[in-house]
């Protein structure tokens, strides 16, 4: 739940490394309902998975800290994340390719 001294934040955030072909946009979707948040994740033809993170900043951080392992068969080599302003999805989704 967000709060005044928690407010909701909108971060994007590119994973690279072996990121794709081991179900990584489904364990982020689940993830980040299971921490309140809403947003989108997809595959990036470079190779990176791209996730748009809104929700409270406490929670949007776990998902960033969780996804440093990510799932079993991950190897997250690099994680870049920065403030946005895209306008809220509804729920949490995997998205195509871009």
């Amino acid at each position: 739940m967000m709060t005044d001294t928690n407010p909701p934040t909108t971060q994007r955030v590119f994973i690279s490394g072996k990121v794709q072909g081991v179900g990584f946009r489904d364990w982020v979707v689940r993830n980040g309902k299971a921490l309140g948040l809403i947003g989108w994740v997809r595959n990036r033809t470079d190779g990176r998975v791209e996730i748009l993170i809104i929700g409270d900043s406490d929670a949007s951080a776990a998902l960033i800290d969780k996804c440093r392992e990510g799932p079993p068969l991950a190897r997250v080599d690099h994680i870049e994340a920065h403030a946005d302003g895209e306008r809220p999805p509804k729920g949490f989704t995997k998205r195509f390719t871009a």
